[in-house]
Protein backbone atom coordinates (compact mmCIF):
# COMPACT_ATOMS: atom_id res chain seq x y z
CA UNK A 1 0.00 0.00 0.00
CA UNK A 2 1.16 3.56 -0.55
CA UNK A 3 1.49 5.74 1.84
CA UNK A 4 -0.04 9.49 1.75
CA UNK A 5 3.49 11.01 0.60
CA UNK A 6 3.46 8.13 -1.88
CA UNK A 7 -0.26 9.03 -2.73
CA UNK A 8 0.70 12.52 -3.45
CA UNK A 9 4.33 11.77 -5.40
CA UNK A 10 2.32 9.10 -7.72
CA UNK A 11 -1.21 11.27 -8.45
CA UNK A 12 -0.95 13.97 -11.39
CA UNK A 13 0.32 17.22 -10.25
CA UNK A 14 -2.72 18.86 -11.37
CA UNK A 15 -4.77 16.84 -8.95
CA UNK A 16 -1.72 17.50 -6.07
CA UNK A 17 -2.29 20.86 -6.56
CA UNK A 18 -6.01 20.95 -6.42
CA UNK A 19 -5.27 19.24 -2.81
CA UNK A 20 -3.39 22.28 -1.99
CA UNK A 21 -5.68 24.81 -3.38
CA UNK A 22 -8.41 23.34 -1.82
CA UNK A 23 -6.93 23.57 1.43
CA UNK A 24 -5.80 27.34 0.73
CA UNK A 25 -9.27 28.13 -0.12
CA UNK A 26 -11.40 26.42 1.75
CA UNK A 27 -9.33 25.03 5.05
CA UNK A 28 -7.16 27.82 6.33
CA UNK A 29 -6.64 25.91 9.42
CA UNK A 30 -5.48 22.72 7.16
CA UNK A 31 -3.46 25.07 5.17
CA UNK A 32 -1.56 27.21 7.83
CA UNK A 33 -0.48 23.80 9.81
CA UNK A 34 1.26 22.47 6.30
CA UNK A 35 3.05 25.32 5.21
CA UNK A 36 4.42 25.56 8.87
CA UNK A 37 5.36 22.41 8.72
CA UNK A 38 6.75 22.11 5.35
CA UNK A 39 9.11 25.29 6.07
CA UNK A 40 10.47 23.86 9.57
CA UNK A 41 11.09 20.58 7.43
CA UNK A 42 12.84 23.06 5.05
CA UNK A 43 14.26 25.10 7.87
CA UNK A 44 13.22 28.39 6.75
CA UNK A 45 10.69 30.84 8.56
CA UNK A 46 6.48 30.40 7.11
CA UNK A 47 6.70 33.72 6.14
CA UNK A 48 9.42 33.07 3.43
CA UNK A 49 6.79 30.89 1.53
CA UNK A 50 3.99 33.80 2.55
CA UNK A 51 6.17 36.46 0.22
CA UNK A 52 6.46 33.88 -2.79
CA UNK A 53 3.72 33.60 -5.54
CA UNK A 54 1.33 31.24 -4.63
CA UNK A 55 2.29 28.56 -7.54
CA UNK A 56 5.55 29.19 -6.99
CA UNK A 57 5.20 28.74 -3.26
CA UNK A 58 2.50 25.44 -3.66
CA UNK A 59 5.24 23.90 -6.14
CA UNK A 60 7.71 23.73 -3.48
CA UNK A 61 5.52 22.83 -0.78
CA UNK A 62 4.02 19.61 -3.07
CA UNK A 63 8.16 18.71 -3.59
CA UNK A 64 8.92 18.70 0.06
CA UNK A 65 5.25 17.42 1.16
CA UNK A 66 5.94 14.59 -1.09
CA UNK A 67 8.94 13.21 1.15
CA UNK A 68 9.04 11.21 3.90
CA UNK A 69 9.63 13.08 6.63
CA UNK A 70 6.43 14.66 6.20
CA UNK A 71 3.72 11.94 5.70
CA UNK A 72 1.96 12.46 8.36
CA UNK A 73 1.14 16.44 7.45
CA UNK A 74 0.80 14.90 4.25
CA UNK A 75 -1.63 12.51 5.03
CA UNK A 76 -3.70 15.27 7.28
CA UNK A 77 -3.71 17.00 4.04
CA UNK A 78 -5.11 14.44 2.02
CA UNK A 79 -7.94 13.15 4.61
CA UNK A 80 -9.13 16.65 4.92
CA UNK A 81 -9.66 17.26 1.40
CA UNK A 82 -11.33 13.87 1.31
CA UNK A 83 -13.68 14.27 4.03
CA UNK A 84 -14.45 17.98 3.32
CA UNK A 85 -14.43 18.34 -0.67
CA UNK A 86 -15.55 14.58 -1.47
CA UNK A 87 -17.57 13.44 1.24
CA UNK A 88 -20.20 12.69 -1.42
CA UNK A 89 -17.94 9.75 -2.64
CA UNK A 90 -17.44 8.55 0.46
CA UNK A 91 -20.78 8.17 2.21
CA UNK A 92 -21.53 6.50 -1.53
CA UNK A 93 -18.59 3.84 -1.04
CA UNK A 94 -19.57 3.36 2.81
CA UNK A 95 -23.51 3.33 1.83
CA UNK A 96 -22.77 0.43 -1.33
CA UNK A 97 -20.99 -1.94 1.47
CA UNK A 98 -23.51 -1.60 3.59
CA UNK A 99 -21.20 0.02 6.62
CA UNK A 100 -22.43 2.48 9.22
CA UNK A 101 -21.19 5.28 9.29
CA UNK A 102 -21.77 9.50 10.16
CA UNK A 103 -21.05 11.76 7.04
CA UNK A 104 -18.36 9.33 5.64
CA UNK A 105 -16.66 8.72 9.01
CA UNK A 106 -16.41 5.05 10.46
CA UNK A 107 -16.20 4.19 13.97
CA UNK A 108 -15.34 0.98 13.27
CA UNK A 109 -14.36 -1.11 10.58
CA UNK A 110 -15.38 -4.71 9.50
CA UNK A 111 -12.07 -6.49 9.36
CA UNK A 112 -12.91 -8.15 5.98
CA UNK A 113 -15.14 -7.34 3.05
CA UNK A 114 -17.03 -9.56 0.64
CA UNK A 115 -14.93 -9.64 -2.71
CA UNK A 116 -18.53 -8.86 -4.57
CA UNK A 117 -19.57 -6.09 -2.18
CA UNK A 118 -15.90 -4.59 -2.57
CA UNK A 119 -16.15 -4.71 -6.31
CA UNK A 120 -19.69 -3.36 -6.68
CA UNK A 121 -18.67 -0.61 -4.53
CA UNK A 122 -15.89 0.21 -6.31
CA UNK A 123 -17.56 0.48 -9.84
CA UNK A 124 -20.52 2.63 -8.23
CA UNK A 125 -17.69 5.05 -7.60
CA UNK A 126 -16.13 4.46 -10.52
CA UNK A 127 -19.21 5.56 -12.58
CA UNK A 128 -19.62 8.65 -10.54
CA UNK A 129 -16.37 9.90 -9.92
CA UNK A 130 -12.57 10.29 -11.62
CA UNK A 131 -11.29 7.27 -11.49
CA UNK A 132 -7.90 9.57 -10.01
CA UNK A 133 -10.02 11.35 -7.25
CA UNK A 134 -11.44 7.13 -6.46
CA UNK A 135 -7.73 5.51 -6.52
CA UNK A 136 -6.49 8.40 -4.11
CA UNK A 137 -9.29 7.64 -2.23
CA UNK A 138 -8.95 4.08 -2.05
CA UNK A 139 -5.50 3.78 -1.18
CA UNK A 140 -5.91 6.12 1.55
CA UNK A 141 -9.16 4.32 2.71
CA UNK A 142 -6.86 1.54 2.77
CA UNK A 143 -3.87 3.21 4.16
CA UNK A 144 -5.57 5.21 6.62
CA UNK A 145 -7.91 3.11 8.33
CA UNK A 146 -6.52 0.46 11.28
CA UNK A 147 -8.26 -2.21 9.19
CA UNK A 148 -6.63 -3.23 5.98
CA UNK A 149 -8.31 -5.13 3.47
CA UNK A 150 -6.18 -7.65 1.94
CA UNK A 151 -9.13 -7.96 -1.54
CA UNK A 152 -8.95 -3.89 -1.85
CA UNK A 153 -5.01 -3.65 -1.92
CA UNK A 154 -5.35 -6.89 -5.00
CA UNK A 155 -8.11 -4.74 -6.84
CA UNK A 156 -5.93 -1.47 -6.10
CA UNK A 157 -3.12 -3.11 -7.86
CA UNK A 158 -5.25 -4.93 -10.76
CA UNK A 159 -6.98 -2.60 -11.79
CA UNK A 160 -5.54 -0.43 -14.32
CA UNK A 161 -8.06 2.37 -13.63
CA UNK A 162 -6.80 2.59 -9.70
CA UNK A 163 -3.53 3.08 -10.77
CA UNK A 164 -1.90 6.27 -9.65
CA UNK A 165 1.13 7.77 -12.19
CA UNK A 166 -0.02 5.63 -15.16
CA UNK A 167 -1.10 8.76 -17.20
Amino acid sequence: MLSAHELLGFMSPSLAMEILTYAYENDKPIYRATLNAVAEARKLRPVYFERQPKPQRHAAMLVSLARPALDAVTSGLIRAWLLKKHKAMLTDFLDALGIKHEDGVVDDLPPAMDDAKLKAAVETLLAKYPPETVAVYLHSFNEMNEQEWPNLATLLNADARLQLGAA
